[in-house]
């Protein structure tokens, strides 16, 4: 099946082409054009993503991304993301395509996914409505996509291929600036939420926290890259809820005790180890979320461990939970496997995924926005 994708569910505008088969058994992926438009140097000055600004930007970089797709696009191995709205994409040639390339092009689909929550509603509004006009003109079926959903069988088009039927049940871990997730899995489509944060999401903690230390916007890979520099056992800073049976979170006490940390050396006129803060930050809120999940991998006996969303990008966390699978699981003939996404941040591929699975299922979202749409 031929799959146009959309997704604006933030600041990034990202379309894809690509041709899924297999099934629900044995899906498979391939990308014949998948780009992306990061609008970061948009929102830099106002340190996060200003909801306005974030539509406009998807409404001027629609049409130029779907002109690139249609043109062939670029692979993922080869895109990159484009930056901001002066990245170029006015004057890429691509944007200049005829009626007859868009006729040959939408001939060939099947359907039109497109993401309808959670996030931003004016931005999501931006690409359902694009994605309503195409497939209106060309009488194409379209299906409205969760994120959420996107992040978790973001796994299904990455590189490396998994046989679906070796890797459940799973623990899957949904890490974003929005979300905080835990999900049992018994099979690609049954799966149950068992935890989730009853505060603030991972990501946003690290985006509050890189503020407070005067790091530039997006947080997180500020905060990763600092803390590579920094001590992560020179501050203890708590991690919240590390001991409740349950599996749920909670970042919001983190996130204040760094405030009050930092408060309590500037009272006293000290200097403040920034490496240090982020590092030491960085260990707490990994800690947590390691040891819920193996926890849950534990009890549930997973035979894999799936860790999906923009948080997951961070290579010292993916580090730290490999270590902690191999020590814990030690003993165990058969430990469970490590799945990190290929593609943790929002991309257009991982919705091309779930429109699919969805397709194959049945099941079917509301063609409007939903900021709050959860699994």
């Amino acid at each position: 099946m031929n799959i146009l994708s959309i997704e604006t569910s933030c600041d990034e505008t990202a379309l894809s082409f690509v041709t899924a088969s297999g099934g629900l058994e044995k899906p498979t992926f391939t990308v014949h054009g998948d780009v992306v438009a990061s609008q970061i140097k948009l929102h830099q000055p106002y340190g996060g993503v200003v909801p306005a600004l974030a539509k406009r930007a998807h409404l001027e970089n629609l049409p130029l991304l779907f002109a690139q797709v249609v043109r062939g696009g670029v692979t993922p191995a080869e895109a990159g993301v484009q930056e901001g709205l002066d990245s170029g994409l006015r004057r890429n040639d691509n944007s200049e395509i005829s009626a007859q390339e868009v006729e040959q092009f939408m001939e060939q689909l099947d359907f039109i996914t497109v993401t309808v929550g959670p996030g931003l509603e004016p931005a999501l509004w931006a690409g359902i409505e694009f994605a309503k006009q195409l497939a209106e003109k060309h009488s194409k079926p379209l299906i409205g996509t969760n994120h959420l959903e996107g992040h978790l069988y973001s796994i299904l088009v990455s590189t490396k291929q998994y046989d679906v039927a070796s890797i459940f049940p799973a623990i899957a871990l949904i890490v974003s600036g929005g979300h905080t997730l835990l999900l049992k899995m018994d099979d690609l489509t049954t799966f149950k939420k068992i935890g989730e944060t009853v505060d603030d999401a991972v990501g946003e903690a690290f985006d509050k926290v890189a503020r407070m230390i005067d790091l530039p916007y997006p947080g997180g890979p500020e905060i990763e890259r600092l803390a590579k520099e920094g001590n992560a056992m020179a501050i203890d800073f708590p991690r919240p809820m590390i001991g409740h049976k349950n599996y749920n979170f909670s970042f919001s006490g983190l996130k204040t005790s760094v405030l009050y940390h930092l408060r309590d050396l500037a009272k006293a006129g000290k200097e403040i180890p920034k490496a240090d803060v982020a590092a030491s930050f960085q260990k707490a809120a990994s800690d947590v979320l390691i040891k819920k999940t193996l926890r849950a991998a534990e009890e549930f006996d997973a035979k894999s461990i799936m860790i999906s969303g923009g948080v997951s990008a961070n290579r010292t966390l993916r580090a730290s939970f490999a270590d902690a699978i191999e020590k814990k699981f030690k003993a165990k003939k058969d430990k469970p496997i490590l799945i990190v996404s290929e593609f943790s941040t929002d991309n257009a591929l991982m919705i091309a995924a779930s429109g699919y699975i969805d397709y194959l299922r049945g099941k079917k979202y509301k063609l409007e926005a939903n900021g709050n749409l959860n699994l």
